[in-house]
């Protein structure tokens, strides 16, 4: 039962139509959770000790910095997918997901310089965790370059996967750079497999708000590979059909592919 579901997965009709009903629900629930966590967060919560106020950044410094980590190791799985299976869905998540990895890690690049100001005196130094930040910032260029440079679908997608799999060994020394290194960045924040150091009334909104960034993540994902999906097989009957009963039977964009659809990089081949 689980492998013929995975096997469905590669399937891009069936993936739209399952997306389909994720989506509002998804939606739904990332603004609820940001919405909520963020708010508890600088407006409720109390202040650290040590940081005051500044500290407040954390809600939107730790989630962006984990799903940036947590985007490329998806990707990676997405890679091993795509060369040992062939599944073509799994190119498309992994094209649509990194330049949504690439603004979440620039996200937690900026905030951490400015979180970093008033902690260190400096808007950035030289330290292990954030020089490997910044490379998994190169990393995510990287793969959005390469994926465009390559004309042949098959190719990029090949590149593409052997690229983030390489790279994924970037993710570890993230996590483990203030173990391994001596650095001015703290420890772990805040944890899933440990009890946080923090009081609950700071740590709950940002459980809020790092679900909130998954969720979001997961809406964004569904939405830009729906779209890629509709591009990539917009000469499919299945295609035609969703869009005619979208559209309405009348609509003359209907009964054609959608815009862009035509000028893909192999030129619609197949």
């Amino acid at each position: 039962m689980s492998w013929a579901w995975f096997h469905k997965l590669g399937s891009p009709r069936w993936f739209y139509g399952i997306s389909g009903r994720l989506l509002p629900w998804l939606t739904v629930a990332a603004a609820l959770l940001i919405g909520i966590g963020v708010v508890w967060g600088l407006a409720f919560a109390p202040p650290d000790y040590q940081q005051g106020n500044s500290f407040r950044i954390i809600y939107i410094h730790v989630p962006a910095a984990m799903l940036a980590q947590s985007c490329y190791v998806m990707m990676a799985v997405c890679g091993v997918v795509g060369l040992v299976w062939k599944m073509k869905m799994a190119d498309v998540a992994l094209q649509c997901a990194a330049p949504i990895g690439a603004w979440m890690t620039a996200l937690a690049l900026v905030t951490g310089a400015i979180w970093g100001k008033p902690t260190w005196g400096s808007w950035w130094v030289w330290d292990a965790r954030l020089t490997s930040m910044l490379i998994l910032l190169f990393l995510y260029f990287g793969l959005i370059a390469l994926g465009n440079a390559i004309t042949n679908r098959d190719s990029a997608a090949k590149a593409c996967a052997v690229l983030a799999i390489v790279g994924v060994i970037n993710i570890p020394i993230i996590k483990y750079s203030v173990e391994w290194w001596s650095t001015l960045h703290q420890g772990a924040t805040f944890s899933l497999t440990e009890k946080p150091a923090m009081p609950a009334e700071m740590w709950l909104p940002l459980l809020f708000t790092v679900l909130g960034f998954y969720c979001f993540f997961g809406a964004v994902l569904l939405m830009r590979m729906r779209l890629d999906v509709l591009r990539r097989e917009a000469r499919a009957g299945w295609v035609k059909g969703e869009l005619s009963r979208q559209l309405g039977p009348g609509s003359k964009s209907a009964s054609g592919p959608p815009s862009g659809a035509g000028s893909s990089r192999d030129g619609g081949k197949r």
